[in-house]
């Protein structure tokens, strides 16, 4: 299946127990359409799926297929990218391009 990237989100991170750096990109790709076959439960008309991918750190097992009862439902929780990043960031401080942090201290108490 040929998806088409349609959003980005690249963030600078800092491994929490090292000195390691770099960055963290999270990619969104265009909604499909499910065909029966395609997934391992039962579909309805209009169903729809969408990949998120995370490349930059070992992040691989937070790649996700996301599945809505239509594109936008799909498209819409794909996109909801903060509770993958919440256990991502366990191990990694999360920063902005600017250097901001990307969670406030404060959510966290």
């Amino acid at each position: 299946m040929n998806q088409d990237l349609i959003a980005t989100r690249t963030l600078k991170f800092r491994k929490t127990d090292s000195d390691e750096r770099g960055e963290l990109t999270i990619e969104v790709y265009a909604p499909y359409y499910l065909r029966e076959g395609m997934v391992e439960f039962p579909i309805s008309q209009g169903n729809a799926g969408c990949s998120v991918k995370f490349v930059g750190i070992d992040t691989e097992s937070y790649d996700q297929e996301i599945y809505g009862m239509d594109a936008l439902q799909a498209l819409t929780m794909a996109a909801d990218v903060d509770g993958a990043l919440r256990h991502i960031s366990k191990k990694y401080e999360l920063y902005f391009q600017d250097g901001d942090p990307y969670f406030d201290d404060s959510e966290n108490t």
